[in-house]
């Protein structure tokens, strides 16, 4: 039989029984390893288990019940103790015949007993049975391990795929509404801006041919102060215009951010993408009155346009935007530091996009940074964050785009995200 590198630990103090356990296991085809005693083996056991390797740890465990020092049932007790050594079968081997021995084994987690003087037949036979249980019980685990993984990579799909759904609906639905009406003014401020040249112009020539108006007109033109009424109201027209402009880029970000089917792959500007989702949170990082101004520093180089899914990456931006101002406000109520986001761009060895995103906050644990990719993990309070922002994002950069999503941080140096798109 083929056993690769799996083997079988047999502990007895007696040299004799060795000699014939192991002899009857490798005419069977076992490779095996062998303790005189108890403390021996939970130190061998301990340290495969340290190699951190499922290889390491032998399949099954062949133990002698008396034994001086730790006899069989107090090694079983301390392998079961260990998470690392539990899943291991232990089968006792023993001259006891009596029922409340079996028991006392049995209820300590060994599954099967072999009992003094060998039969070969026997204990091959035993060994065989509970060496192909484990093998389906480990093949069980790792089935059920890779569902799991593959569900909850599903779940996490389909909640993006939600998320872009209904947000890019939202998005036009208020883009679509607010350029609505906004092209109602803007297209009216034009033609505002020529009549009151207009009115202005006329009421020039009044007064310079009717200089001594009468005296009510008069009394008129000192009450509403006319040449100052008409040079607000210029001020007034130019300050919507501003408003208009303002707000046309607010909705051309709002499209940008929502634009593009999660299904079609096209030419886009990575830049344009992180501009127009930093017009989106321009609220959060202005200075709150409580807290100071966010300095959004950028680095930009000289991008080509990306084949890519705009709408996702978008929103892998948004995350990771919003987490960089979440862990700067959190900075900000420990020694109000000055709070920057530094956005550095370049092409790596002209076949990778590279996009490092920093802020100079707390920063975080190593545990921390290790399981931030993991869906539902979040170190923020309840109500402020579902622990799926960066796992979905992971999922966007390395899945949709072959790319990698990485994260460096320390405590008290802040937090570096760094984002790599092959062209």
């Amino acid at each position: 039989m083929s056993t690769d590198q799996k083997y079988i630990l047999v502990v007895d103090d007696n040299p004799t029984n060795l000699a014939v356990i192991s002899q009857a296991l490798k005419v069977g085809g076992y490779k095996l390893r062998v303790a005189s005693d108890g403390e021996e083996a939970l130190a061998m056991v301990e340290r495969c288990a340290n190699l951190q390797s499922e290889q390491a740890l032998p399949e099954l465990i062949l133990l002698d019940v008396q034994m001086p020092g730790i006899d069989g049932f107090e090694t079983c007790r301390r392998l079961q103790e260990n998470p690392a050594t539990k899943a291991i079968p232990v089968i006792f081997m023993t001259a006891l015949n009596d029922a409340e021995s079996k028991v006392q084994g049995l209820s300590m987690g060994a599954v099967d007993y072999i009992t003094k003087p060998f039969e070969q037949e026997e204990v091959l036979a035993r060994v065989k049975v509970h060496w192909r249980l484990k093998q389906l019980t480990d093949y069980l685990e790792q089935e059920v391990a890779e569902r799991t993984a593959l569900l909850k990579h599903t779940q996490l799909q389909l909640i993006q795929q939600e998320k872009l759904s209904t947000l890019g609906q939202l998005v036009a639905g208020v883009a679509h509404e607010i350029n609505n009406p906004l092209s109602f003014v803007v297209g009216n401020i034009a033609p505002a801006k020529e009549y009151l040249a207009d009115i202005t112009k006329l009421l020039n020539l009044y007064q310079k041919n009717y200089p001594q108006p009468v005296a009510a007109v008069a009394a008129q033109i000192e009450d509403m102060d006319l040449e100052f009424a008409l040079e607000d109201f210029t001020k007034i027209l130019d300050s919507m215009q501003l408003g208009t402009e303002r707000i046309q880029d607010i909705s051309l970000s709002l499209r940008n951010f929502a634009r593009s089917s999660n299904d079609t792959r096209i030419k886009a500007d990575l830049h344009e993408g992180m501009n127009s989702t930093l017009v989106l949170l321009k609220h959060r990082l202005k200075n709150q009155g409580n807290r100071g101004e966010i300095e959004v520093i950028k680095h930009y180089g000289n991008l080509p346009e990306v084949d890519c899914y705009p709408g996702p990456m978008n929103q892998v931006f948004m995350n990771l935007f919003a987490n960089a101002i979440d862990a700067l406000e959190e900075a900000w109520e420990k020694d109000q530091r000055p709070l920057k986001i530094q956005i550095d761009t370049e092409v790596y060895h002209d076949d990778t996009i590279i996009i490092q995103i920093a802020d100079n906050a707390l920063g975080m644990t190593e545990n921390v940074r290790k399981n931030l990719f993991q869906p539902l993990f979040t170190t923020k309070s309840i109500g402020k964050g579902t622990g799926l922002g960066l796992s979905i994002a992971q999922q966007i950069v390395v899945d949709k785009h072959s790319g990698k999503l990485l994260c460096d941080s320390t405590p008290g140096n802040g937090t570096e995200f760094r984002v790599e798109i092959p062209l």
